[in-house]
């Protein structure tokens, strides 16, 4: 099963892959680039695999690059609360 198949193992998967990024000295600001390069390219090559990434996609897909910007930065946060 892929980590796209269930949002809470996407979660889980993008939670730790960010801890271990910041313990490697990544700051913030790059996180937060790294996260929309992915949520941009989740939304152009990827088919969601389950209703939450649907709306996620169909998000994306409807804002301007600043509102992109945004909904990358509120993934990076929904992770970064456990």
């Amino acid at each position: 099963m892929s980590v796209l198949d269930n949002w809470d193992q996407w979660k889980s998967f993008l939670g730790e892959n960010l801890q271990h990024a910041e313990n490697e000295g990544m700051n913030d600001e790059v996180a937060s680039d790294v996260a929309y390069q992915i949520g941009d390219y989740l939304a152009n090559q990827v088919e969601p695999q389950n209703d939450q990434e649907r709306v996620l996609s169909d998000l994306w897909h409807v804002a301007n690059e600043s509102e992109q910007h945004a909904i990358a930065n509120l993934m990076v946060k929904l992770v970064q609360q456990k």
